[in-house]
């Protein structure tokens, strides 16, 4: 038992998840990002103190809004052990977050407006998608598919078949997508 609290103040992860609307293994991510906490029963099991509630709502809140992991724990961290974060702390903590937030809504914004003007086929080779695209190598050639068009390029170094269909494999680095040849 966690010292100064009685046994029916522990949650089981199970009690938390249902109570929090966070699944098992949310819960035990968090543990292992250290953000919550738990003790361990002689039987091994998780024992979670009521508090956890309120700070699993913190953390899906600031989730939600995009905040980091790590930022959340360097918050959570500052937050006494043992009790329920209160109005107070909310406040402290989302004051520090405030710029952050104000930043990311001011380029949400913007990317929002800029793309009311995609052509809203994908391709990003508009010219002013370069905010998005910013390597797209093929925009200098037009817009459109264009290794897909006949008579394309077929790949971004111009060695094509013209037949519109692409002869070179891009990296996930290239891509932007994270996989490489041969993986998928």
């Amino acid at each position: 038992m966690i010292i100064g609290m009685s046994e029916g103040e522990e949650l089981t992860v199970g009690q938390l998840a249902q109570r929090s609307g966070t699944s098992v293994s949310a819960l035990h991510f968090y543990e292992r990002q250290r953000l919550i906490s738990s003790r361990r029963t002689p039987g091994n099991q998780r024992r979670y103190h009521r508090d956890t509630l309120r700070r699993v709502a913190l953390i899906r809140i600031a989730q939600r809004v995009g905040i980091p992991l790590v930022e959340i724990r360097a918050a959570l961290e500052r937050l006494p052990e043992g009790r329920v974060p209160n109005r107070r702390d909310w406040k402290r903590m989302s004051q520090g977050w405030q710029d952050e937030l104000s930043e990311r809504i001011r380029l949400l914004v913007h990317l929002r407006d800029s793309f009311a003007n995609c052509v809203g086929c994908g391709c990003l080779s508009m010219s002013h998608c370069s905010l998005a695209n910013p390597d797209d190598h093929l925009g200098g050639s037009g817009s459109g598919p264009r290794v897909l068009l006949p008579g394309g390029t077929g790949t971004e170094t111009g060695t094509g078949t013209g037949t519109g269909i692409r002869t070179g494999t891009r990296t996930g680095a290239e891509t932007g997508i994270g996989i490489e040849p041969g993986e998928g």
